[in-house]
């Protein structure tokens, strides 16, 4: 029975509402912790923005560690030190740890039910030297790590690229219509290519410091990529330029898309010595989550087609989906837009 076209609008609104209006659940909660020779410990934070203020987390040290007298410890030449950026963080806390135990765990109390976020911390030792510890969600306790090898920081970064894609849903949501467009396997297969090549270069060359970008323009503009695809959609003209090489159009918008997978991993950070690792095992990460996606999306839109009476390709599925895809990417635009012209 073929479904009225309303009526599976309808449905596809509800499926893209409540991941829509969460786009940026996929940043973790991140937290650092410095410690200098003097047992003097400073705890930083910054909680995602889909997060309420009323509903943060209290973020404290192990019971080894109090809150210090001193807000600002000086070194021995009486300089203050600033061993974050304030403007990058939420909050910070000075300890005074017990000699010469460094704090042993952070721990997180949230006021109400726990969310799906993970959890960063970066650990900083008097020696400058950097400890990595990624904590999945529902970890309140986290053990703070000594010494962290190369194969550790691979798998901590390569789970954090996974878990960014697939909670980063307007990135999903560009693959999406890239297989939507696309059509036919082969198609597909040159347009995610050409999405994950293009946007490698970015993500490796903003997070090396080689590009730079301001991440609200760039996050706006990804949202209006998802426009311009679902426009395309819409209209199902097969002789535009769009149509005729999706391969072109991926690789085009894939270039801005690596910069917003390059902002979340600047909020994050790579560890000091570390830095290739991470960075080359975080962008692993976003490919074997995209490629999951994909390998879930296509078999699902050949169903769905097949349900359509509509067996020669997913030119109808395309149709309907343009629709409440177009106005969730519109509301992202003019959200993101907001931010920074206000």
């Amino acid at each position: 029975m073929k479904l009225p076209v309303p009526r599976l609008a309808l449905l596809l609104c509800l499926a893209l509402y409540l991941p829509g209006a969460f786009a940026h659940d996929s940043r973790p909660v991140f937290i650092r912790v410095d410690a200098d020779a003097s047992g003097q410990v400073l705890l930083a934070w910054k909680i995602p923005d889909s997060v309420a203020p009323a509903a943060a987390p209290a973020i404290t040290l192990s019971a080894n560690c109090t809150p210090a007298v001193t807000s600002q410890p000086a070194d021995e030449t009486g300089v203050v030190r600033s061993l974050v950026s304030p403007s990058a963080l939420q909050g910070l806390r000075w300890y005074t740890c017990i000699q010469p135990a460094l704090p042993t765990a952070v721990s997180l109390a949230w006021p109400a039910v726990v969310p799906s976020l993970s959890t960063l911390v970066r650990l900083q030792l008097a020696d400058a030297s950097t400890r990595t510890l990624h904590a999945s969600p529902g970890e309140t306790g986290i053990p703070l790590p000594v010494a962290t090898g190369t194969g550790e920081v691979f798998l901590q970064y390569l789970a954090l690229g996974v878990e960014h894609i697939l909670g980063g849903y307007d990135h999903l949501l560009f693959v999406a219509c890239l297989v939507l467009l696309a059509g036919t396997l082969r198609r597909i297969a040159l347009a995610v290519t050409g999405f994950t090549l293009a946007h490698s270069v970015t993500l490796i060359s903003a997070a090396l410091g080689i590009v730079r970008l301001p991440v609200p323009p760039v996050e706006t503009c990804i949202a209006l990529s998802i426009v311009f695809l679902a426009a395309e959609l819409a209209r199902n003209r097969r002789d535009t330029l769009t149509w005729r090489y999706p391969l072109l159009v991926a690789a085009t918008f894939g270039l801005l898309h690596g910069f917003g997978f390059a902002a979340v991993l600047g909020e994050i950070g790579l560890p000091h010595g570390e830095a290739l690792a991470a960075l080359l095992s975080f962008n692993l990460g976003v490919e074997v989550g995209q490629l999951g996606f994909v390998l879930v999306v296509v078999p699902a839109l050949r169903l769905l087609a097949h349900a359509l009476r509509s067996r020669a390709d997913t030119g109808a599925v395309a149709r309907y989906a343009a629709y409440p895809i177009g106005v969730l990417a519109t509301f992202w635009t003019l959200d993101r837009l907001a931010t920074f012209v206000a």
